[in-house]
């Protein structure tokens, strides 16, 4: 009787290909040849417009191609999968890449890896990389998603917060046009779905309000800036151990004096908050200076400083801490 084969996670195949990131990244040429496949159906597509491959030369050249690009001196891992199924696997990787030559811009990269057992020993196949153009610049238009849940909630806003201090929390989910593609529209409405009510729950554990979601991010406000930070911890916490399908969510605070009737002011809070949530990186939360500066560091909130970035819509450059 003939066994079935099923598609399973590989730990084994995300192992595998940590190791030839380290290999690229530490530029060991023999490890990054090794794990190639030496046959004729051998495709390598880099990120030039002009890199793709294909046979036995690709694995006599492979040291040397990676060895003639800029030394690297980070390399974040972003997002890992990886499956197998009978003697097939693939993986999906994104990484945040710096380059000696251009220590100050992080380049987000991207790598698909297909493998095949050969004599016991997984090999690529299958190889093809990219660096992402932003979508104003690839179809004409920019992801709207931040910018319209604050116009969506700015329509009445109905959030609790008198007079006093709020602090404004953005989530949004990374990488969603890619992954529902991958999913497709009914697992992954069901996946954000479940999402949001994780969202909602955490938020209003922490005595906070979930003003609004819209698309794949949330809007929530906390009379605290301390709430908004643990209800922060608490979405990553609660994402990481997640069995559901893999996720990354940035997060934005920002907290402000509100005066009930100064709409302006208020939509200030708001709007900076929302700057700081789509420039934040992947996995991380992202704070106003405002915010940081008016909780004890010496408890159990660590900062570290990104840098100073230009906001859209507000004078000069602004300093943004992470949580850790």
């Amino acid at each position: 009787m003939e066994r079935s084969e099923m598609t399973r996670n590989s730990p084994e195949l995300l192992s595998v290909c940590r190791r030839w990131f380290d290999a690229v990244q530490r530029m060991r040429g023999n490890e990054v040849q090794n794990i190639l496949t030496d046959k004729d159906h051998m495709l390598f597509i880099g990120t030039g417009e002009d890199e793709l491959w294909s046979g036995r030369a690709v694995k006599a050249g492979i040291a040397d191609f990676f060895g003639s690009i800029p030394t690297i001196i980070k390399q974040e891992e972003t997002f890992g999968e990886a499956y197998e199924n009978g003697r097939v696997g693939w993986a999906c990787f994104t990484h945040n890449v710096v380059l000696a030559h251009q220590p100050d811009k992080v380049f987000p990269v991207r790598n698909t890896l297909i493998f095949a057992l050969e004599d016991g020993f997984w090999r690529m196949v299958h190889r093809h990389g990219s660096v992402p153009l932003p979508n104003e610049e690839f179809v004409g238009s920019k992801q709207t998603a931040i910018a319209d849940l604050v116009a969506a909630a700015a329509e009445g806003f109905a959030i609790d917060q008198q007079d006093g201090l709020a602090s404004i929390m953005f989530t949004d989910i990374v990488n969603s046009s890619g992954l529902a593609s991958v999913m497709g529209d009914r697992l992954w409405t069901s996946v954000v779905s479940e999402h949001f009510k994780q969202l909602r729950a955490i938020v209003e554990e922490a005595n906070g309000q979930f003003v609004k979601s819209l698309g794949d991010g949330t809007l929530s406000s906390f009379p605290k800036p301390e709430l908004a930070l643990d209800a922060a911890r608490r979405i990553h916490e609660t994402i990481e151990r997640s069995g559901g399908p893999s996720i990354s969510v940035r997060v934005g605070i920002h907290s402000g004096s509100v005066v009930r009737k100064d709409d302006d002011f208020f939509g200030a809070v708001v709007n900076k908050a929302a700057r700081i949530t789509a420039i934040a990186a992947p996995n991380e939360t992202w704070v106003s200076d405002a915010t940081s500066e008016q909780v004890n560091e010496n408890s159990h909130y660590h900062f570290v400083e990104v840098g100073f970035f230009e906001l859209d819509g507000f004078e000069g450059e602004h300093l943004i801490r992470s949580l850790k």
